[in-house]
């Protein structure tokens, strides 16, 4: 393994300061308003969604799922031949704890490869830089994703029902990055479902399951050694995570820069970007063997990506925030976690989950 030297040697490297350019709108038109109808009626259950490597559908008209993923930041590329943009893998390529984990004799931990459907669709991806680290990125009324959902919304769209994001907040100097992975919900999420109890519990059942798996699928050696150190992981544990709850959304804010060793894997891997395609898989971990099998809500690959095609966006008028937001801190911070609800932040104490765990040692537990 890397020595502690060699990974505050990559906590203590400072990156050349880069001009701001003006900043372009973060969307083309602000969403209609900040609140959404109920949904006009009931959908049929939940069904998991299939991967399509195409960048467009053959439909005449764009659904507003599509037009999501084309207002994003981030570009859609080839899965297999794209760079400097995203895509979506299909489930099958990550190995998920299978029936039999819990309960296989011989000490065995059952995994097999995930179902190649993920419960949720993706609807687009951004990549930010700001001054300062980015919260809450589905309540600006210049976000162009959350902007088609909201129209959708109002005109009753029976394919828009719920939009989860994940926004991975990158620590930097002078510009704190956000990585922003929107996934939507286009039938209603059953609430006694493992996704479902997921979104509408509280801080510490989030903390406790969130999870991420990680493959690199090109790199260089180093990074694909490290990384792969660290393929399965609960963000919630190792990680501070912010919750954001809406009536129709829901928003995990993860600050990387709150784990020393997270910040520096993540500079090594930002010194190699422009030559890294990592996949990302994110889920709700089972804990018990009727939870079996696990299945992905949503992956993405990122394929090749340069630091440069991050989109510079002002930070929010109405918050006072500080200059050094969205610096790396110093240890871990463990069962954190802000929500906000009808507009409202308010904060909301996580509770004990028990001993922090590094995601080594996740990845050894299975």
């Amino acid at each position: 393994g890397l020595s502690p030297l060699f990974y505050s040697q990559l906590l203590l490297r400072k990156r050349s300061p880069t001009p701001h350019p003006e900043a372009p709108p973060f969307a083309q038109s602000p969403p209609p308003g900040p609140n959404s109808p109920n949904c006009p009626s009931p959908a049929p259950a939940m069904c998991p969604t299939a991967p399509d490597r195409r960048n467009h559908s053959s439909s005449g008209e764009a659904s507003w799922r599509e037009e999501a993923v084309s207002a994003g930041s981030l570009r859609q590329v080839d899965l297999d031949r794209g760079a400097n943009g995203w895509a979506s893998p299909p489930g099958d390529l990550f190995h998920l704890r299978a029936r039999g984990y819990f309960s296989g004799g011989g000490g065995k931990r059952a995994k097999a490869p995930s179902s190649p459907e993920w419960l949720l669709r993706p609807a687009g991806v951004d990549w930010l830089r700001s001054h300062t680290r980015l919260d809450h990125v589905l309540a600006r009324d210049d976000n162009p994703v959350a902007a088609a959902f909201r129209r959708a919304r109002l005109r009753k769209d029976p394919t828009a029902h719920f939009l989860l994001a994940v926004n991975l907040q990158v620590p930097g100097r002078p510009d704190a990055y956000s990585a922003v992975f929107y996934f939507a919900a286009e039938a209603p999420i059953p609430p006694d479902s493992l996704l479902g109890r997921f979104v509408h519990g509280d801080d510490a059942y989030r903390n406790a399951r969130f999870k991420i798996v990680n493959r690199i699928v090109k790199g260089p050696w180093l990074v694909r050694a490290t990384v792969g150190n660290y393929a399965a992981c609960l963000l919630g544990r190792a990680l501070t995570c912010r919750y954001h709850k809406g009536e129709d959304y829901l928003e995990i804010d993860v600050d990387i820069g709150s784990s020393a060793i997270a910040s520096a894997i993540l500079s090594l891997a930002l010194g190699a970007v422009t030559s890294v395609t990592i996949d990302m898989g994110f889920l709700v971990e089972s804990q018990s063997e009727e939870e079996l099998p696990e299945k992905l809500f949503g992956a993405v690959r990122i394929a090749q990506m340069e630091m440069s095609a991050a989109k510079y966006v002002e930070p929010p008028p109405d918050e006072a925030m500080s200059e050094t937001a969205g610096r790396a801190g110093a240890g871990f911070r463990v069962g954190s976690a802000k929500v906000a609800n009808h507009g409202r932040q308010q904060e909301h104490a996580g509770s004990k989950v028990g001993r922090s765990m590094s995601c080594q040692e996740r990845q050894n537990a299975g």
